[in-house]
């Protein structure tokens, strides 16, 4: 068992590499390889639903990281990741609802907070935004500092 468990971490890292060298097709042959031996990967479907982002398949991104927080519900990256997705695809609600989840889970999450702050303004409030820019801020995000600029003046 291991062994097995040693393999899928090989495919998963070498998915890794081929992300960072743009590969994104090879990369997600790479995770579903790692899925295939270790089905109870969460990071291997986070990586691969951020290799299917990358290519524009939103749908597949969302699949994927509702695996991963099926598999780990404690997972605030993956809570994060399906809520840029559901961003993408105009979801906002959905979206606000995975980076309140993000929030729940770590409630540190300047990025959580940050990419909230973007759905409450799609959907019109701007007041609930800007808290969740200026918690951002808080929290060290430096993006939320030129937002809040902007918006919240």
């Amino acid at each position: 068992m291991a062994f097995t468990g040693c393999v899928s971490v090989a495919y998963n890292n070498r998915g890794l590499e081929k992300s960072e060298l743009g590969d994104y097709q090879g990369a997600i042959a790479d995770y579903t390889k790692a899925i295939e031996i270790n089905p109870n990967d969460a990071e291997a479907y986070n990586n691969r639903g951020l290799a299917k982002g990358k290519l524009g398949d939103y749908q597949g991104a969302i699949g994927d990281y509702t695996k991963a927080i099926e598999i780990n519900p404690k997972n605030a990256e993956a809570y994060d990741n399906r809520g840029r997705a559901k961003l993408s695809l105009i979801d906002n609600q959905g979206a606000i609802e995975d980076f309140t989840k993000a929030i729940e889970v770590d409630p540190k999450d300047a990025v959580a907070y940050l990419s909230r702050g973007i759905a409450k303004l799609a959907l019109g409030n701007q007041q609930g935004a800007c808290q969740d820019w200026r918690r951002a801020a808080e929290l060290g995000n430096k993006s939320a500092l030129e937002i809040i600029k902007e918006y919240c003046q």
